[in-house]
Parts: C-alpha cells; sequence; structure tokens
C-alpha cells in the first residue's frame, strides 16, 4: 500500500504542477478524494480562500512545495478514512493490460462536456445523468468480460473514474452493465457501440439509473468512433 501511495503522490502531482489549468487539475483531485475546500485548508493551515484562489485560478499557480503539500493533505485524509480512493487507484499503478481487449484508452488534459464527447462519435443518449468526463477507454466487451479479472476491469478506468466506456460486440448492452454493477467503481457515461436504441434492454437502462451512469448508443464503425475520440 505505501509504494501505491507513493506512486499515486506522484502522478498527482506531476498531472496539477505541468497541467495548462493547475487549478482546475487541483480541483479535480480534491473532489475525487471527496475532501471539501475547508477540510483541505485546515490540513494545509491556509483560509479557505487561499484554496478557492488557487483552483479558480485567481491566485498564481501553486509552486512545487505547495502542490507536494496539496498531494500529501489528500492522500493523508483518505488514508484516515480507510484508504478507499488509494485503494481504487492501487490497481492502476501496476502494468497494463495485455491482448486486444483495449481499442483506445485516453485522459483529457481538460474535461469534456457529454454533448461535445456524443458529436466525436455520433452517440445518441438514452439516459442522462453527469455532464462532461474527463477520459475514455474503447473495450471489446466480450473480451473485458469473459477473461478480466474484477482488479483488470477496473484499469479500463485509465487514471479517472469520471470518463467513458465504449463497449464493442453486444448484443443487449446487458453484460458490461452488470460488470459496473458488481464492480466498486462506476464510470460517468457509458457507450454501447454498434447497436441500436431497440436493442438496448430495459436492464441495462435500469442499471444506467441506478448507478447514476449516463448511458448511449452509437452504430457509427468503430475506427470512425476511435478516429473522432482521438480528436477529443
Amino acid at each position: 500500500m505505501e509504494n501505491s501511495r507513493r506512486r499515486l503522490a506522484e502522478k498527482m502531482a506531476g498531472e496539477i504542477a505541468l497541467s495548462d489549468d493547475p487549478g482546475g487539475s487541483l480541483r479535480k483531485w480534491r473532489e475525487e478524494f471527496g475532501v471539501s475546500q475547508s477540510e483541505l485548508s485546515d490540513r494545509l493551515d491556509v483560509s479557505s480562500s487561499v484554496v478557492s484562489d488557487y483552483e479558480s485560478g485567481r491566485r498564481e499557480s501553486p509552486g512545487t512545495g505547495m502542490v507536494s503539500r496539496v498531494v500529501d493533505a489528500l492522500i493523508e485524509a483518505d488514508a484516515e478514512n480507510g484508504g478507499e480512493t488509494i485503494s481504487k487507484y492501487r490497481v492502476l499503478l501496476g502494468a497494463g493490460l495485455e491482448g486486444d481487449a483495449i481499442k483506445d484508452l485516453k485522459d483529457y488534459d481538460d474535461a469534456v462536456d457529454l454533448d461535445s464527447f456524443y458529436d466525436a462519435i455520433d452517440a445518441t443518449p438514452i439516459v442522462d445523468q453527469d455532464d462532461e468526463i474527463e477520459g475514455h477507454t474503447v473495450v471489446d466487451s466480450i473480451e473485458a468480460i469473459t477473461e478480466f479479472s474484477s482488479e483488470e476491469f477496473s484499469q479500463l478506468y485509465g487514471w479517472t473514474t469520471k470518463r467513458a466506456l465504449v463497449f464493442t460486440r453486444l448484443t443487449r448492452g446487458e453484460s458490461p452493465m452488470v460488470a459496473i454493477r458488481v464492480t466498486n467503481l462506476t464510470p460517468s457515461a457509458v457507450v454501447l457501440h454498434g447497436i441500436g436504441e431497440d436493442d438496448i434492454s430495459l436492464v441495462a437502462r435500469k442499471i444506467a439509473r441506478l448507478e447514476n451512469v449516463s448511458l448511449s448508443y452509437t452504430r457509427e464503425p468503430l475506427d470512425d468512433v476511435v478516429e473522432g475520440l482521438r480528436g477529443l
């Protein structure tokens, strides 16, 4: 666990420090860890306005020293609450997945609103929940569901769960939604590729609503979908 904490801290610090919008990146990680601005300011021994100003860009970008303090504070807060967030990301710190299941995976520099995401792949929403995503994964559903362990399935999320999972090779869309239902990670959006609205089962729609996941479908050729996504 200690090695996972160290590697996650390095990932977070690097992303915040190198981001074109370090304040937005800082906010993203704070929210991912479920820490309020007031709690973070208490742990840093600064006023709440300091954290707010960093995140909004009103204050000059935090230096490496402040970034390091923020990262340490978020990880310590999580550890004190049972380490749930650290555990979520632990499997993402190891080796990548083998085989041909992953067709494309990308974490965005800036959040993308779902309308723009849908436009890029000509997707039609049928369950609206979230507003934006921070990455996507295109995955062969049959290989993922039949071959992946639960930890390997979790690696579909890259570095953030606030992403869209695009599942290919489907018939009714139930299997990937059931797999999401029984894991401890939930994406912001799921896209069912290659089937139409009439093909999507009521079970898939119900799980999307229960898990607060935006659900859509696209019948565009897979190569066109991947090309559209890579332009985001």
